[in-house]
């Protein structure tokens, strides 16, 4: 195969997996013929990349883990200074979880799951570092404060979808998380 063709085979491979994300956020029951409509392709074409619409649905979800890992990675949570890293993680996370919050709301096994386990390792590692700095309390539990920073930004994303700033949100996850909601 040559080049052009697999870049070729890649973008509308993509161009799949991005209309699959829309169509099925907004209809869960979609039909593979619906995707292939919105992403402009054949149906055949779907088919000939994804067996079956299982498939598709696995590969939305390792494309967005992908994107995930990546998106954590961006924030250098083992080099930048702790709270930079929690907040760039945060606004970085918060973009993939709104533009594939299909995918990222499918149940993780496999490489997924092994992926968000990788991404989960950094976080603590994040968490323990800003705890070592003393930007969290020295008795905060590092695994539960990671969890209530996943729960927020999982709470942030939902804000997000309906168009709240990405930026503003992140700012507020660390803010809730480092300050809390208390007078």
């Amino acid at each position: 195969m040559t080049r052009a063709m697999r870049v070729d085979s890649e973008r509308t491979i993509q161009v799949i997996l991005e209309a699959a994300e829309r169509v099925l956020r907004a209809d869960p029951a979609a039909s593979m013929g619906r995707i292939a409509e919105a992403a402009g392709v054949a149906r055949t074409t779907v088919h000939r990349r994804f067996a079956s619409r299982e498939a598709l649905v696995e590969a939305m979800a390792a494309w967005a883990a992908e994107q995930f890992r990546d998106a954590v990675a961006a924030a250098r949570p083992d080099a930048a200074p702790p709270l930079v890293a929690l907040h760039q993680a945060a606004a970085n996370v918060l973009r993939v979880k709104v533009d594939w919050g299909f995918a990222m709301s499918r149940a993780a096994t496999g490489e997924v799951a092994r992926i968000h386990d990788e991404v989960r390792q950094a976080c603590v590692r994040l968490f323990q570092r800003a705890k070592d700095s003393g930007a969290l309390r020295p008795d905060v539990d590092v695994e539960w404060a990671r969890r209530v920073y996943y729960a927020l930004i999982s709470e942030a994303a939902e804000v997000g979808r309906a168009g709240g700033d990405v930026d503003e949100l992140a700012a507020r996850v660390v803010g809730t998380l480092l300050e809390g909601v208390g007078a």
